[in-house]
């Protein structure tokens, strides 16, 4: 694999990772299927960018909520 590959799945995996430091169990939830979707889409980057930027909403939301 290699290291364009691995910083893409890390970039779109963000909005989770995020999370993670957050306290509540759904927003984890959101992020995780937000983040699953982008991957899906990332065929083509610019479609991805939608649900990452929803993830990433609330993704920040929760950790500074929480």
């Amino acid at each position: 694999m290699s290291t364009v590959v691995a910083g893409l799945i890390v970039l779109l995996f963000l909005p989770f990772l995020l999370s993670l430091f957050g306290t509540a169990a759904i927003p984890k939830m959101l992020c995780l299927v937000a983040s699953l979707i982008a991957a899906l889409l990332a065929v083509k980057f610019y479609i991805a960018v939608v649900p990452w930027l929803a993830g990433m909403a609330v993704a920040g939301i929760s950790v500074r909520a929480g």
